[in-house]
């Protein structure tokens, strides 16, 4: 399946003068190129075999077998995958305890409280639950997560709530593996307790009548990428088989998309096939609120939809209102009913993800101010913190500055003696275990390794910073920090045209974490045109072999190469739908003389 561009101007060849929306998260300037040697050889024997096989290019063949789908059945498999091979969920512990309870409820129009965290995967795992246990018969009051009103999880607050439902079972939605002290409270309050959840499994068994969660070490179910809205949903499709109802599972897979996606779950296994199958759904905009936060998020209605446009689009707007006030708006535009009724909460939406923006942004900038600091520039690692920064967006700005300088990252939003902070790194760097090294100088850690969060106390953020630096070296973070090395996944070929090469790409949609979208290198490209456009964009006219190819790149204006001269260039290739037709451009990353 797939792509489009994050909008029809976003990554279109436009005329000067022309406003270009950028996509969420901004990018940080795209890097020169070193030099060709450390690019991906040209389609070898095994390639050009698997290509003839499939009936690809020899372009994206040569990634299949670099990304060690060597055969034709793993490359089909790929390719096309399946809803009827995911994983059997008989080995996955306690499901069948949790399916037996909720399918109880049911029958017996019981009141379940549905509790779900704040952010995308937590809201469309606890839509999901809401919209198939009412359709089932039971009774259900749907709470979430607040972020400033006991954080994240079955908090202290959260439970009064909970148990002010009058509800007799509870089932959490993307939390709950850590909240013993809460959960062994309901449990002594009479409520019946059910976790869904995917985050780290701590060493103490959980008070609850089931846990559901892949990364329990007695959990036999092999697929561990599930994210939470993946768990309910397999939980879901279990009650309906216990109950015996038609219920066609798949009209809930748009869900699943977006939480997954949101989430950063890795695309691949049966994350691939849900998600899959769920953008389709997405795409076909059956349901009233996913319909019009596709039209608020400027989806271009009949186009393939992408993991790109869910991450850079959809998600940004479900997670907006839990980052600056209450989901709760979040949750309710994703049930609406009607039409009215979700193009009225779309637009509330859109409106709060505007602001969030604006608030980001102005972070992002005092943070630019601070790191000109040379000592602050000298070290292995960034650690902001300062009073007023809105510990909604902190997390943004953080994966932001990681991502342009290549460094582990802490930026906290103080509030008086203390505050909330977010983590984020290179990709790949354990960030759970460098925080655990400094666990002393924080009021609190979690997370895991991709993305943590952290508690600071404004007297010790020095310290902090200090230890953290030490740590991160130890574990390989180099004091010079940079961005992340931009090279292509495979060269183009010259039997392909890049209209080829993209058709077959969009067959490995959904794209996204251990899945990305191919970058291509184009080796020696001739320019024809190049010249800056409004924003400090850079447009251009490139040929290969005798084939035309529109290129636009990002906050490179000043760097318009001359026409008539010759460059390396590496970038994805997407629709351009500002010119329509089929035609085809490059969004470009990397580009040299």
């Amino acid at each position: 399946m797939l792509p489009p561009s994050p909008g029809a101007g976003a990554g279109a060849a436009l005329p000067t003068g022309t406003s270009v929306p950028r996509p969420e998260p901004t990018p940080p300037s795209a890097p020169a190129l070193d030099g060709l040697d450390r690019w991906p050889p040209r389609a070898d024997s095994a390639a050009r075999a698997l290509a003839s096989e499939l009936k690809v290019t020899h372009t994206a063949a040569g990634v299949l077998v670099r990304r060690g789908r060597v055969d034709a059945r793993a490359g089909l498999h790929f390719l096309d995958p399946k809803l009827k091979t995911l994983t059997s969920p008989t080995a996955m512990v306690d499901r069948d305890v949790a399916v037996s309870r909720l399918a109880r409820a049911a029958r017996a129009h019981e009141r379940v409280c549905i509790f779900g965290d704040y952010d995308a995967d937590g809201v469309t795992s606890a839509a999901l639950l809401t919209d198939v246990l009412g359709t089932l018969g039971a009774e259900v009051v749907t709470l979430l997560a607040d972020r400033f009103e006991g954080g994240y999880g079955v908090s202290h607050p959260a439970m009064e709530r909970i148990l002010a439902t009058g509800a007799t079972l509870l089932v959490t939605c993307d939390c709950g593996t850590s909240d013993h002290e809460r959960l062994a409270l309901a449990r002594q309050r009479g409520l019946d307790v059910i976790v869904i959840d995917h985050h780290r499994v701590p060493e103490e068994p959980l008070p609850v009548l089931a846990f559901l969660n892949p990364h329990r070490p007695d959990c036999g179910f092999a697929y561990k990428g599930l994210a939470s809205v993946g768990l309910a949903l397999s939980v879901a499709a279990g009650v309906r088989a216990e109950l015996g109802v038609a219920l066609d599972m798949r009209t809930w897979l748009d869900f699943v998309a977006l939480g997954t996606i949101a989430d950063v779950a890795p695309l691949d296994g049966d994350n691939r096939a849900l998600v899959r199958a769920g953008l389709a759904v997405l795409a076909s905009g059956a349901r009233p609120g996913t319909r019009a936060l596709a039209r608020v998020s400027r989806y271009v209605e009949g186009q393939p939809l992408t993991g790109e446009d869910v991450s850079f689009r959809f998600a940004p707007r479900i997670n907006a209102p839990g980052r600056l006030s209450k989901p709760d708006l979040a949750l309710r535009l994703l049930l609406a009913k009607t039409d009215d009724e979700a193009r009225a909460l779309a637009l509330e939406v859109d409106a709060v993800c505007e602001k969030r923006k604006l608030l980001d942004r102005a972070i992002l900038a005092e943070a630019l101010i601070l790191l000109e600091d040379p000592a602050m520039a000298r070290l292995p690692v960034i650690v902001l913190g300062k009073e007023g920064w809105h510990p909604g967006v902190v997390g943004i700005v953080a994966g932001r500055l990681a991502s342009r300088f290549g460094k582990p990252t802490i930026i906290v939003g103080l509030e008086g003696e203390a505050g909330p902070g977010s983590v984020r790194g290179p990709a790949g760097f354990p960030l759970y275990d460098a925080l655990a090294r400094i666990s002393d100088t924080l009021l609190g850690f979690g997370g895991h390794q991709a993305a943590a969060g952290v508690r600071v106390s404004a007297a010790r953020l020095a310290t902090v910073r200090d230890r953290f630096a030490e740590a991160c070296a130890a574990m390989g973070a180099g004091a010079g920090g940079r961005a992340e090395e931009v090279l292509p996944d495979a060269r183009l070929e010259d039997s392909d045209g890049p209209a080829q090469v993209l058709a077959d790409f969009e067959r490995f949609e959904p794209c996204g974490h251990a899945n990305p979208m191919p970058r291509l290198g184009l080796e020696g490209a001739l320019v024809r045109s190049s010249r800056e456009v409004t924003g400090g964009h850079l447009q251009l006219e490139l040929e290969i072999g005798r084939a035309p190819l529109r290129g636009f790149a990002l906050e490179m204006g000043k760097r318009a190469p001359k026409a008539g001269s010759r460059v390396h260039v590496i970038g994805k290739l997407r629709r351009d739908l500002y010119r329509g037709g089929g035609a085809v451009e490059l969004r470009v990353e990397a580009m040299d003389p």
